[in-house]
């Protein structure tokens, strides 16, 4: 069956006659638009058929026109071989041969019908410039791709060549148009590209989207009549997936808000660099640099520190070490501090120490743990440690360390070690005031 979207893709509202009305509920995510931050919702309504339909049943690549029936939101609609079910959101159902009235998301069409027909060119265009063959497309939330079946990373200079050409056409205002042809008999489908052929339930005769001079192609999507409605096309770029290429690409008001998010971050990037576009490359490459020269030097201190910590253990008469040494680090999640420490700290003290990225002992963050030491002691608290801090590691003899997710219960870790050293007396280090 042919839908009324189909034979008229600019219909915005349209009366029609209810066929049948099942209760049924819908896990729905809204997208963007409606500002749901992605959350599955479970909707009660009812699945509705039509006689026919002005709003899209997913298809083709293409997701399904949202919009209302009687005022109350379509939120699906799913073709069934030739009948198209909608998933009205409504309190109340619908009589069998009541008339309705059917209202067309019309920007949502819109954005669907430009990413689609621009599809189409781009594919068109790569087959006559490269006879690369499109294998699938997706038509996204914000940016479309087509998949290309070449192993070949397509270069900017080829993206620019066919963004040319397509925007010449666009120019141009080539004719778009449909036509329904018999798959078993006519000649004009014989020449259409059909990459996925006609689905199993197919009935009855065949869509060709035609672009004037370029194409034809097996579709049942919505399409522009004219090239020139698609305003403008923009290939963003190319990349390499398993043995095909993505290019993903926006079409029309797609191409618009693209500019305006690119113009506003450049606008955000000049204000934090305190120079303009043209310095930015410059301006984030000398930061790089700085931050890499920084971090370099912090990484030595924090040696340095470990090696005087170490040296203080050390200097330390055997009867007044204490039997254990438990130190944080903040400062980042740097092991190199802890190696450090054990490489030249006396090895008659069991030592639990924990650095994690800029979060004080006592929250909830990600570090790492060392527990070393006396064997039977490290092979005791180290699954209890773990557990406590939501880790994940495993150790041998007197090394036992993991990546911790939480550092909120450090402080129970300790107390089972003071407990566990009672009545023996027992110290434990501090981190410097200077250094949180």
């Amino acid at each position: 069956m042919v839908f009324k979207c189909q034979e008229d893709s600019f219909l915005k509202q349209f009366k029609t006659t209810i066929v049948s009305c099942d209760f049924a509920t819908l896990d729905w995510v809204a997208d963007d638009d409606n500002r749901n931050n992605g959350e599955t919702r479970q909707l009660r309504g009812f699945n509705v058929i039509c006689e026919d339909t002005i709003l899209f049943p997913e298809g083709g690549g293409q997701p399904c026109d949202y919009g209302t029936i009687n005022g109350h939101q379509v939120r699906s609609v799913q073709r069934k071989g030739s009948t198209a079910v909608h998933f009205v959101e409504s309190p109340g159902s619908f009589e069998e041969g009541s008339e309705v009235q059917q209202q067309l998301d019309w920007s949502r069409r819109l954005d669907h019908m430009q990413q689609h027909s621009g599809q189409h060119l781009i594919t068109a265009l790569f087959d006559r410039e490269f006879k690369y063959d499109t294998t699938s497309w997706n038509l996204g939330q914000s940016v479309s791709h087509i998949q290309l079946s070449t192993p070949h990373l397509i270069s900017r200079e080829s993206l620019d060549l066919i963004e040319r050409q397509a925007n010449d056409l666009i120019r141009e205002g080539r004719e778009v148009s449909v036509v329904l042809v018999d798959p078993a008999t006519a000649l004009e489908f014989q020449d259409a590209r059909a990459p996925r052929g006609l689905p199993k339930d197919h009935e009855g005769l065949a869509r060709v989207v035609r672009i004037a001079g370029i194409e034809s192609n097996m579709c049942c999507g919505t399409h522009v009549t004219n090239l020139s409605q698609l305003q403008c096309i923009k290939l963003l770029y190319a990349e390499k997936v398993k043995t095909n290429v993505h290019v993903h690409f926006v079409v029309g008001e797609r191409a618009l808000r693209k500019l305006g998010e690119v113009f506003q971050r450049e606008q955000q990037l000049t204000a934090a660099l305190k120079g303009g576009a043209s310095q930015h490359l410059e301006l984030v490459q000398k930061l790089q640099q700085n931050v890499k020269s920084t971090r370099k030097s912090f990484q030595l201190l924090l040696k340095d520190f470990a090696t005087a910590e170490a040296e203080r253990l050390e200097e330390l008469p055997k009867a007044q070490r204490p039997k254990y040494f438990a130190l944080h680090r903040r400062d980042g999640i740097e092991v190199d501090f802890i190696n450090t420490l054990l490489r030249n700290a006396p090895e008659d003290i069991l030592y639990f120490l924990t650095v994690s990225e800029g979060v004080a002992a006592g929250s909830s963050a990600k570090g790492h743990m060392v527990l070393r030491g006396d064997p039977a002691v490290v092979q005791e608290m180290g699954p209890k440690f773990l557990e406590l801090l939501e880790g994940k590691g495993n150790g041998k003899e007197n090394n036992f360390q993991g990546k911790i997710n939480n550092l909120a219960k450090i402080e129970e870790c300790t107390a089972l070690l003071e407990a566990h050293y009672k009545p023996k007396k027992a110290a434990t280090a501090v981190e410097p005031a200077s250094a949180s």
